[in-house]
């Protein structure tokens, strides 16, 4: 029989050590594991949990452990740290199940001669009533708090305050909520996505947003549906997209008489929500660098029916003259990710210094995307971090070195919250991932 803790720790192992992505590692380990639904869903908690809370898992064990963490080989090091994180956040696991099975697995790894620490570190945690000292220093506080590097703390905190870095750290730790876009094309407006929730069935499983037409809070709270297997999926009445993804849509506001430009377009999530908003009229141009990412948007767009999307391998730093000028461009470009740790949770480890060439790459791609913009025309530039170097100061950079565009107004509901033309959204705002929206017009 399969065993869920022994499957997390083997990828947990092979994630810390390869720094692979964790949804990539976690999807293609439990593919290849006879693991029950239930134990898939343990497995699941348990893997990205540990992963979520490894400064504060090792901040725990570094208290407990007679040997500095770094001498400890990698397997025990990874099997204490899901011993501890069972003990303290999974309610549903007994103590003497989480000791006594991660004891059975440091003997599983062959690591017999070391389940003996094993037993008495977790029992020690127990022992001490699972508390553990903090420091008052209130950045290293907040970093073993929320498990985020203290020098990502500092940044955001210089960057946007405080309160909004605690925002955003509160919010990484929790399940990150599940969006749809609803498929709206040739839909009456009067009766919208009637069609798709009475063959759903069950109407109990979304929440409309009240802020985006055709957009749905999905309440699965058990984890029992994959949506992206599910038949009306298949069919495509619907995609996943995160709230901040379809609000940066509703900021490009693309119509069907607009010929848009998404720049760097892959998987195609934006594209696809722009296309129905278009009503499948008019044209959109969704590059990607990569001929293999292109496919994506092309599978995506065929499952939608979406005839208005025309997709191509391009590179967004380069000016191709076959290109129309387009009367709205979306240049989401590629960013740090700090916006969307809840979702992948494994980016806030990565060191700052990793994205310093990151603002150049975004500013070459934004000013070459003004060669196919059209006068009149509007740029929505977007990025899912939360850093002003690649946020606010790119924007102000192609305001100061193009005297021909201007910041334009955000349409609701970002403009009823953000004024000025940009809006750096954390997850008080809207209960979405961090994002940032700027929309530029071409005088």
């Amino acid at each position: 029989m399969a065993d869920p803790r022994y499957t997390a720790v083997k990828l947990l192992d092979k994630t810390f050590r390869s720094g692979s992505y964790s949804n990539i590692q976690l999807d293609a380990g439990l593919k290849n594991s006879d693991l029950s639904p239930q134990d898939k869903r343990f497995c699941t908690a348990l893997y990205y949990g540990v992963i979520e809370r490894k400064i504060t898992l090792d901040h725990i064990l570094t208290g407990l452990s007679s040997r500095p963490l770094s001498k400890l080989d990698s397997i025990i090091i990874t099997i204490l740290r899901c011993g501890i994180y069972q003990l303290l956040y999974m309610e549903n696991v007994p103590d003497n199940a989480a000791v006594n099975e991660s004891v059975k697995l440091a003997k599983k790894f062959g690591k017999t001669s070391a389940s003996g620490m094993v037993n008495a570190v977790l029992r020690n945690f127990i022992r001490k009533g699972k508390k553990y000292d903090m420091s008052k220093n209130e950045i290293e506080r907040m970093s073993v708090e929320y498990s985020i590097p203290a020098e990502l703390i500092e940044s955001v905190v210089n960057d946007y305050g405080m309160e909004n870095a605690k925002d955003l750290f509160v919010d990484s730790l929790g399940e990150a909520p599940t969006f749809i876009r609803v498929n709206n094309i040739g839909d009456d407006e009067a009766d919208e996505d009637r069609e798709f929730l009475e063959k759903w069935g069950d109407r109990s499983f979304f929440e409309k947003s009240p802020l985006l037409p055709h957009c749905y809070k999905v309440n699965d709270k058990v984890g029992l549906y994959n949506l992206e297997s599910n038949d009306m999926f298949i069919m495509g009445l619907f995609h996943v997209q995160d709230l901040a993804s379809q609000l940066c849509c509703a900021a490009v506001a693309p119509t069907e008489n607009d010929i848009v430009l998404d720049m760097c377009a892959a998987p195609g999530g934006k594209t696809f929500t722009m296309a129905e908003m278009m009503d499948g009229k008019g044209q959109i141009y969704a590059f990607d660098l990569h001929k293999h990412r292109v496919g994506l948007i092309e599978e995506g767009a065929a499952r939608l029916e979406l005839s208005n999307v025309k997709a191509e391998a391009r590179d967004a730093t380069k000016y191709y003259d076959d290109i129309p000028k387009a009367t709205k461009i979306l240049c989401d470009v590629p960013c740090s990710g700090y916006g969307v740790i809840r979702k992948k949770p494994e980016i806030r480890y990565k060191s700052i210094s990793d994205f310093e060439r990151l603002p150049e790459i975004q500013y070459k791609i934004a000013e070459n995307a003004l060669n196919y913009l059209a006068d009149g025309g509007e740029m929505v530039y977007s990025t899912c971090t939360v850093r002003k170097a690649e946020n606010e100061d790119v924007v102000q950079r192609l305001l100061a070195n193009h005297p021909e565009l201007e910041l334009a107004e955000l349409p609701q509901p970002l403009g009823s919250v953000f004024s000025g033309g940009m809006a750096a959204i954390f997850p008080h705002h809207f209960g979405s991932d961090g994002f940032f929206i700027a929309k530029l017009r071409r005088k």
